[in-house]
């Protein structure tokens, strides 16, 4: 029980759970105390000793039955349940079918009687599906598939299928035949739990033997990568990102006070006094950035434009003005949810008002929209951003509209997770849009995004 123990405490560093050297010696302590006969108690013990945080739950509840629960489904021998008469038929029928079908003949004696797959038959098909060589919990749905379709249980329905029809035509009455039908699923289905117990528990135990690899840090993983528990992580991550933007802003802005001297306009002014230079003179300082951001809200950029937006306006100090537009199809401003309430509210909000779906990405038509609503937004003072990937579903670009907004604008500036290497491929008119702007970052990830908005504001 020890080395199933630390086997298991190993699987969950492993898996990305934080447990120190005396969490193990604590949790090995109070099993010792309370023993591993009673399963809730063991199950408690381990789980108060060793998860410290609320969403280590749920990896804890997933690896537990991996490690201390057998793998060995219940099922029934089907003929015990059955009239002498409705064996008959039923040997009978199988007899019949054996000819037709006789690469599953054991797998349909197995099911009848109701045996689990022996470890000798697990090991073997789980070493021809390739687990031996997998070395994560991601694979396992696809391993399981995989050893299911090499057993032949992918296959049981039609077997079953064909075995009622022969019953039927041999005069076995519809009662018992929905009888054997519900007692060859609960079969069918236990050998598949089995399955999928052999190979998540062959898949812990691999982890279990592995070192465990660092977890990256959560401002380098990229958007279309990030699971739900990373999201939220990185909403709560936000305000931090964003105070320590602000103070590099603010450090800017009290270097650059008094702006940067100006020698041309130094010596120019001090000729009163024979070109002494006593009273200095400064080109003009830091101005604010006057924001217009232009958002892709489609399921494939949504966390990204909820970031960008979330850390816009908690920099909002380092900001003159911002006027905020989402799109899919068309564009909508969502400037007024930002004035009426905090960032993380508003986002929340937007994204609730404008939900994902099965809708055609149109930049070209919402540049329209936003040509014929809001162009009064931009002046010369503006810089414009527009996040999105340029993917437009091979409709109209309307690169006339960017190319006026550029020109209109100080500058016209893209976000797009989006290599160059991606550009013009597909539906993507990103090949196009790069040369009439004034510069393209990618943004992959949160530090990628942080990055981009950092220089921004630096730039005024």
């Amino acid at each position: 029980m020890d080395k199933r123990m630390v086997d298991f405490i190993r699987a969950m560093r492993a898996a990305g759970v934080r447990i120190s050297l005396a969490e193990s010696q604590d949790a090995m302590y109070g099993v010792e105390a309370v023993g591993a006969t009673e399963r809730d108690f063991f199950r408690s013990t381990l789980k108060t000793t060793l998860v410290k945080e609320m969403r280590d739950q749920k990896t804890f509840d997933y690896f537990f039955p991996l490690f201390f629960e057998s793998n060995t489904p219940p099922m029934q021998n089907i003929p015990d349940n059955l009239s002498s008469q409705d064996q008959q038929l039923l040997q009978q029928a199988l007899q019949s079918l054996m000819g037709e079908m006789q690469a599953l003949k054991q797998l349909l004696q197995q099911l009848i009687q109701g045996k689990p797959f022996s470890q000798d038959q697990l090991d073997q098909y789980g070493q021809n599906s390739g687990l031996q060589q997998a070395d994560g919990m991601s694979q396992r749905p696809w391993l399981e598939r995989r050893m299911e379709r090499q057993m032949g249980l992918q296959q049981v329905q039609k077997m079953m299928e064909q075995l009622m029809e022969q019953l039927e035509q041999m005069g076995m009455s519809e009662d018992a035949r929905a009888e054997l039908r519900e007692m060859l699923e609960q079969n069918a289905e236990g050998l598949s739990e089995q399955v999928s117990q052999y190979v998540g528990a062959t898949l812990a135990e691999q982890m279990a033997q592995q070192e465990p690899q660092p977890k990256p840090d959560l401002m380098d993983v990229p958007f279309s990568q990030l699971s739900q528990e990373e999201v939220e992580q990185m909403r709560d991550e936000i305000r931090r990102l964003a105070a320590r933007l602000r103070s590099r802003a603010s450090l800017r802005q009290k270097r650059a006070k008094a702006g940067m001297p100006d020698p041309r306009k130094t010596m120019r002014d001090n000729m009163r006094y024979d070109f002494v230079p006593i009273e200095l003179k400064y080109r003009n300082r830091h101005v604010k950035p006057a924001l217009v951001l232009i958002c892709d809200l489609s399921t494939s950029m949504r966390y990204c434009a909820e970031f960008l937006l979330t850390l816009v306006y908690e920099l909002q100090d380092q900001v003159r003005r911002t006027n905020s537009f989402i799109f899919i199809s068309d564009i909508v401003d969502v400037s007024m949810a930002f004035h009426e309430a905090d960032s993380q509210t508003a986002v929340g909000r937007v994204l609730t008002e404008n939900p994902p779906g099965y809708y055609s990405t149109d930049l070209g038509n919402s540049l329209n929209t936003f040509q014929d609503v809001h162009m009064n937004t931009i002046d010369s003072r503006t810089t414009v951003i527009i996040l999105g990937d340029g993917r437009n579903n091979h409709n109209d670009p309307r690169l006339d509209i960017a190319q006026y907004m550029q020109r209109r604008s100080r500058r016209l500036i893209w976000f797009n997770p989006e290599g160059e290497n991606q550009w013009g491929t597909g539906d993507s008119d990103m090949h196009m849009y790069a040369p009439i702007s004034d510069g393209v970052f990618q943004v992959r990830s949160l530090r990628d995004l942080a990055s981009a908005v950092d220089k921004i504001l630096a730039d005024g």
